[in-house]
């Protein structure tokens, strides 16, 4: 886990985006003009079915716009095969999903080292201390004790799947990070444990965070903070209720 210099291009950019679902008759989101610099914490605030979700998928390339271009890196996602794109977001991008997605009955661990078996770019930037020992690392960091390790994902408790959720999309310093309600199984002490860890690694790797959440007692670790106000971005003042 080595620090990584920033680059100058933009490490999300949109442009012109209008997503609406098949056979829907209005947009669901519309965004003229949005990025993330590498290094850039930004916080997306909004209620259940504001769609945030569905912009963190575009962002990753999961879901392709219904018009407009969204970028990574600078490389377009519409540009890319299916394929393609899957290997591109295995290569930089960390999702922590919001309903997790571990493999129930894989050693936690296991879980945890997944992103370097598919992309060996992240297997190299994890280091050469061996795989394994950086998912042993990354669970100590964010307070998983050493006896959970080995045990099937499925039985941890919901708090401590998020913990390990957030520990993969972490292995192999990813330069874009994207959180789909992280923190919403934690405890306020563990909250600020979980934030702590994860602001720290994505500015030692100096990737780009984008996290959405419907808490707004989060807004002090960001560097800007927008709310989805039917279907668009808007600035939010980080000093006043939101």
């Amino acid at each position: 886990m080595t620090a990584v210099q920033p680059s100058a291009v933009p490490a999300l950019a949109v442009s012109g985006l209008r997503h609406r679902w098949p056979g829907g008759t209005r947009d669901l989101l519309s965004v003229d003009h949005w990025q993330v610099m590498p290094g850039e914490r930004v916080l997306v605030l909004g209620p259940s079915g504001s769609g945030k979700s569905t912009l963190l998928s575009l962002l990753a390339g999961v879901t392709v716009a219904s018009q407009g271009q969204v970028s990574l890196l600078g490389v377009d996602w519409a540009a890319l095969s299916p394929a393609r794109r899957d290997a591109r977001r295995a290569d930089h991008v960390g999702y922590i999903f919001q309903q997790f997605n571990l493999l129930p009955f894989l050693p936690v661990d296991e879980n945890v080292a997944l992103p370097c078996g598919f992309s060996s770019r992240r297997r190299e930037r994890a280091g050469s201390g061996g795989v394994r020992a950086v998912a042993h690392e990354w669970l100590d960091r964010l307070g998983l004790p050493a006896d959970c390790w080995r045990r099937p994902a499925a039985e941890l408790s919901v708090g401590q799947q998020q913990r390990v959720a957030a520990a993969r999309a972490l292995m192999g310093s990813p330069e874009v990070v994207i959180a789909d309600e992280p923190t919403s199984a934690l405890d306020e002490d563990t909250r600020d444990q979980y934030m702590q860890v994860l602001l720290a690694a994505c500015a030692q790797a100096q990737a780009a965070l984008v996290f959405v959440s419907h808490d707004r007692g989060l807004r002090c670790h960001f560097d800007r903070v927008q709310g989805l106000d039917d279907g668009q971005l808007v600035e939010v003042q980080t000093g006043v209720p939101a």
